[in-house]
């Protein structure tokens, strides 16, 4: 059986005359991986800090675990872990220290707190440098480090914002699979990102936000299998794919089209796609094409067909790392 762990109400945030956040709702079900995803100034970060008490609420109520987030913030921060997006431990103490000095923030006592900073140390894989100074870990480390420092205190649920931004490949890898062996341990956790293949690897459910308002919420899942029912083409290009989409998307309006980068253009229908006058026209106006081929649906065609544009904004590419 299903259980919310965390229930949003007509959630709000403005400052002064603009609307950060509009009136959002959703649930957190006990036990899942849920992602938030949206493109730069979506208001993912305001939603997070919200839910954790680092903003204050304009209007709208948020519940963890059937505690009032707004009223009883500091009982339901200790139900909480959180992981910034920037990181924010001390430069000049060590992995180990930062480790100790958060479990003592946390209650921890003594050889509990102690063993409990050695264990996390060996889970991100930073015992060979447990006593080397933060300021000397690559980004890639403090990123592993501040995911251990929010988990020390055993949460029921971990917000982390934006995690693998900003690193590099490895550390990315590193980072979403110790998510996924923290989420098959027990624990919930609600990711915002903006790297759309990411989502798809990490996230059991999905929410998508534009311009502060959730305009999508579904599994995974059920999201992949609605976009099959349709039909994507990507087409590779020498040079010159806005111009070509420009062209096409004038000669076949009915369908989506995307472009990607300079040299590669996606074209997405409800139903199978007839390439035959598409490629009439590619040679009618001198369009250099030299591939074309069926792709698999995946969330980036979704994110487009949801809002419409937006997709410029999000960068599905950086999920790879």
């Amino acid at each position: 059986m299903r259980v919310d762990i965390l229930r949003v109400e007509n959630l709000t945030k403005r400052y002064g005359d603009f609307t950060a956040v509009a009136g959002i709702g959703f649930t957190v079900q006990k036990g899942e991986v849920f992602g938030f995803l949206g493109p730069n100034g979506a208001g993912k970060t305001t939603t997070i800090n919200m839910l954790t008490g680092l903003a204050r609420v304009t209007e709208g109520s948020a519940y963890l675990a059937g505690i009032d987030c707004v009223k009883e913030t500091k009982r339901a921060q200790k139900l909480m872990g959180i992981v910034p997006d920037e990181s924010n431990l001390y430069p000049e103490m060590t992995g180990y220290e930062n480790l100790d000095f958060c479990g003592a923030l946390y209650g921890l006592e003594g050889k509990e707190r102690r063993d409990r900073a050695h264990e996390l140390l060996q889970v991100v894989g930073l015992q060979e440098v447990a006593h080397k100074p933060f300021a000397a870990y690559s980004r890639g480390m403090k990123r592993r480090l501040t995911i251990a420092a929010g988990i020390i205190h055993k949460p029921e649920i971990l917000f982390l914002d934006e995690p693998t931004t900003g690193i590099d490949v490895e550390s990315a890898r590193q980072i979403r699979k110790m998510l996924l062996n923290l989420n098959k341990g027990g624990t919930t956790i609600f990711l915002t990102t903006h790297y759309l293949e990411e989502a798809e690897r990490l996230c059991g459910r999905i929410a998508f936000i534009v311009a502060g308002k959730i305009v999508k919420i579904d599994t995974t899942r059920g999201l992949l299998e609605k976009a099959q029912r349709g039909q994507t083409v990507q087409f590779s290009l020498s040079k010159g794919s806005e111009r070509a989409g420009e062209v096409l998307q004038a000669a076949f309006p009915e369908y989506d089209w995307l472009v990607v980068d300079g040299q590669t253009l996606r074209v997405h229908s409800g139903k199978a796609i007839d390439l035959l006058p598409i490629m009439e026209v590619f040679r009618d106006n001198s369009l250099a094409l030299y591939e074309a081929r069926v792709i698999r649906p995946t969330l980036e065609e979704i994110f487009v067909q949801i809002t419409g544009g937006e997709q410029r904004k999000m960068r599905a590419g950086g999920g790879a790392k």
